[in-house]
């Protein structure tokens, strides 16, 4: 497991922090990914409940692609600090394998625990999941209790 950490000024809002977490491809590995998920998101005072939504929107999001995934290739996650905001994109080798389904179950419960969700194929041996989410967006939503 390798882990690379940049940080760079980006315009008035500060700093932007970007993590690279690269493991193996494998379940066996996905609570080191959900610890490092955990740890970044209470970097940005993500609430509980959020850290606890990022972790199983990440955790999902790899069972998506770890059945799609070439054995014995590394899963990469990078994760974007900016303000109030996380970003996560994991990624695998694939062969030939198509985004996933928008319809199915693994889908919604991303898109219920993350506040935006995109699937990635930029060639037609990688794909990607991209997660956003934003500290305080369900508190906006929701409105007044």
């Amino acid at each position: 497991m390798t882990e690379e950490t940049e940080t760079r000024a980006e315009g008035v809002e500060g700093i932007r922090d970007v993590v690279s977490i690269r493991l193996p491809a494998a379940s066996a590995y996905l609570s080191v990914l959900r610890t490092a998920t955990a740890g970044l998101a209470a970097r940005l005072d993500f609430t509980l409940d959020e850290i606890e939504d990022l972790r199983i929107a990440v955790d999902e999001a790899c069972a998506m692609l770890l059945t799609e995934a070439v054995p014995g290739t590394d899963l990469t996650a990078e994760f974007e600090l900016t303000g109030q905001e996380m970003q996560v994109r994991v990624e695998v080798a694939t062969v030939g394998s198509s985004a996933p389904k928008r319809d199915d179950f693994a889908w919604m419960v991303l898109t219920a625990l993350a506040d935006d969700v995109d699937a990635v194929t930029d060639s037609p041996d990688r794909m990607a999941i991209v997660l956003r989410k934003r500290r305080g967006a369900a508190q906006r939503t929701a409105g007044p209790a």
